[in-house]
């Protein structure tokens, strides 16, 4: 019963930390298209963007990914047998993924926060798919359990980014048409 409590509580953090993720991309891409705003709209916008990014990023995001964190390797202390088995050893592959890419957000968060905005709005947008990715493998080796079938689900993820990428062309034109 307790390792019940723990995985919900893992699974809600978890929730909330790809919830920070995936919004505070989203600020980056306001943020950068601030920039290119008039004054005073400017600095009035990126104020705000930069004080939303900071008390998400802090408020919500670290917190939950220390959490989540912590209750899995709560888990993990509890049932040590998963280490040996191949697809979570593939799940703790994408997990590495993750923490890496919180961590180059956290350096554009960094330079966010100085407003030294070195990528644009489109990186952005592109970027935001990241934790997306992400999500779906890790969903999918824990659902399904099996190592030998994530290879189709990581070829289904590249069909999956591909896609989004040609979405994301096709609402640009549209954008630039109006």
């Amino acid at each position: 019963m307790e390792y019940n409590y723990i995985k919900a509580l893992h699974l809600i953090f978890v929730i909330t930390w790809f919830a920070g993720l995936f919004y505070i991309v989203r600020l980056f891409v306001y943020h950068a298209e601030a920039k290119q705003k008039p004054q005073p709209d400017q600095d009035i916008l990126i104020k705000q963007y930069q004080l939303m990014q900071y008390r998400l990023w802090y408020i919500i995001t670290w917190p939950s990914s220390v959490l989540a964190s912590l209750f899995a390797f709560w888990m993990l202390y509890k049932n040590q047998g998963l280490l040996y088995v191949s697809y979570f050893q593939v799940k703790l592959a994408f997990v590495l993924l993750l923490y890496l890419y919180q961590a180059k957000c956290h350096q554009i968060f960094k330079q966010l926060q100085k407003n030294k905005v070195k990528y644009s709005s489109n990186f952005f947008r592109i970027w935001n798919e990241g934790a997306t990715i992400i999500l779906f493998a890790v969903v999918f080796l824990i659902i399904l359990k099996d190592a030998i079938n994530w290879i189709f689900g990581v070829i289904g993820i590249f069909v999956f980014s591909i896609l989004i990428m040609v979405g994301f062309r096709l609402y640009k034109r549209i954008r630039e048409k109006k």
